[in-house]
């Protein structure tokens, strides 16, 4: 349970490294003209990626969850690639990306990086990462939970997001 507590530490420390590029990102984007959408449900995803962080590692304990190496494992690497990608969406898009949906007037949609074959991949990795950190020790009623209410959480986010993608303009790459 140490282990896992030191992981889910490192994990919340990621989040805050995250929301202070997003309040750095979100400044440059308002001084540029930068229109929010989707106001309403955002404290709704933030309460869920809370709510993870926090009944992940209650799981485990309350409920005596194990350690399972042929689980465990396999879904710390998930969490690490899901780390990795989450950090090449925010590099690939640098000033754009935001845990908001903002979008600034006159920027051009991103095409490179994992945008090149994904239109959304930094859900890809909250999806892995949703599933496979709970279940690295076993947590499969936070992974089962979360994984509901982040579908339909993302549902309504990838609507909101794409029609204020669709302000800049249609996407040539022809993707979705």
């Amino acid at each position: 349970m140490t282990a896992y507590a030191l992981l889910i530490g490192l994990v919340v420390l990621e989040r805050l490294a995250e929301l202070v590029v997003a309040r750095r990102n979100l400044a440059w984007a308002r001084s540029r003209g930068g229109v929010e959408y989707g106001r309403r449900h955002y404290p709704w995803i933030v309460l869920a990626h809370v709510a993870l962080l926090v009944t992940a590692p209650a799981e485990v304990w309350l409920l005596g969850r194990p350690f399972v190496p042929a689980l465990g494992w396999p879904m710390l690497a998930v969490v690490a690639l899901a780390q990795g990608l989450r950090w090449w969406c925010v590099a690939t898009l640098g000033r754009q990306w935001n845990t908001r949906v903002v979008v600034v007037p006159g920027m051009p949609l991103v095409r490179r990086g994992p945008y090149r074959w994904l239109r959304h991949p930094n859900y890809v990795a909250v999806v892995a990462e949703g599933i496979a950190l709970p279940l690295v020790h076993t947590a499969w009623l936070t992974a089962l939970a979360f994984t509901v209410a982040n579908a339909v959480l993302l549902v309504v986010r990838i609507r909101v997001e794409d029609r204020a993608l669709a302000l800049i303009g249609p996407d040539p790459a022809g993707r979705p």
